[in-house]
């Protein structure tokens, strides 16, 4: 098998394309084919040694990804050679080969292809359980979307359109904002345009008649966390969700106090591990809404695995729409 090894976790030009020994799967373990991986903003921090978790040198970058079971270990029995999967497990994806625990893995059903599902995991399971699960997101009620056009603020929009909700996008270009609307959002704010943090919120105030958002939706951080705090309404709901502008913001703790709203954070990871039936009826649900056609993953585009480097400057460029992904021929 061939693969991305990180050996020196210092930044992505210390990646390198290398033959490794395709391994056998252990008790509990499957051997997938890699047919495609998507890039999440955590890949990066992971081979900069700034992500919260740090796996032994040498290893494989690529959470997310999709394939076919080529070999099974002992115990595993909801598995099989020829089945197809997807799976995150934080590591592994960038290659052609990778071996995962099998409890980690999403049987796919037919008719999902691979580039969707390696485009699935994480950005769905992120935005459903913020929004249905924490926020307990109600239908009629106002989302505000912050990092709209991006991986989990494309699948948080579809998420609050599938549940009856009434959802406004942020992004930073006209060309996000108009995907947004492609995708349902039913008002969008261009942060360029409205980047006085006044005028930001008179735009939220005048999409809102007044009475702010019910639920936000914060992947980014930032400078307009805040503003978009002030912004809540009554009783809302603000989900932290992350980080990806760098700050983590410091709200005064006066603000929820005076608008009777919750700060809520998100951690999917952990609520998977803790609970995991509760995530397994939730992946289940996606999948179903997946196959209605309630939600869809915006794949930005799809690149071979061999241009891996340059998948990542795209991404630090931050001009993906949706979710990028890698392919393997």
């Amino acid at each position: 098998m061939q693969a991305w090894l990180c050996e020196n976790p210092v930044g992505v030009e210390a990646l390198n394309w290398k033959e490794i020994p395709t391994p056998s799967p252990k008790a509990g373990e499957v051997l997938i084919e890699i047919q495609a991986a998507s890039l999440n903003f955590p890949d990066l921090l992971i081979v900069q040694n700034k992500y919260q978790m740090k796996p032994p040198l040498p290893f494989v970058p690529g959470s997310e990804y999709a394939g076919v079971v080529r070999a099974v270990g002992d115990g595993v029995t909801h598995l099989k050679p020829g089945d197809a999967v997807a799976c995150l497990s934080g590591t592994g994806g960038f290659g052609t080969h990778t071996l995962a625990q099998a409890a980690q893995c999403m049987p796919l059903p037919a008719g999902f292809p691979a580039v969707d599902a390696a485009a699935f995991i994480m950005t769905y399971a992120t935005s459903w359980h913020a929004l249905i699960d924490r926020a307990q997101l109600k239908a009629g009620e106002t989302v505000l979307v912050l990092g709209a056009a991006g991986g989990v603020g494309t699948a948080a929009i579809q998420i609050a359109k599938a549940a009856g909700a009434r959802v406004i996008a942020a992004a930073s270009t006209d060309e996000k904002c108009a995907l947004c609307q492609q995708i349902g959002a039913d008002a969008t704010i261009n942060y360029s345009t409205d980047s006085v943090p006044n005028a930001f919120r008179e735009r939220i105030k005048e999409l809102t008649g007044g009475k702010g958002p019910d639920v936000i939706y914060d992947p980014v951080g930032g400078d307009f966390a805040e503003p978009a705090f002030r912004s809540i309404a009554w009783r809302g709901r603000y989900l932290v969700v992350g980080f990806a502008a760098g700050p983590i913001p410091q709200l005064p703790l006066n603000l929820p106090l005076l608008k009777g709203a919750s700060l809520v954070g998100v951690f999917w990871g952990d609520f998977a591990r803790r609970e995991p039936k509760a995530n397994a009826a939730m992946m289940a649900e996606l999948a179903s809404w997946y196959a209605q056609g309630k939600v869809k993953p915006v794949i930005d585009r799809t690149m071979p695995m061999s241009e891996l480097k340059a998948a990542y400057a795209h991404m630090g460029s931050r001009g993906v729409m949706g979710k990028l992904v890698l392919t393997n021929p």
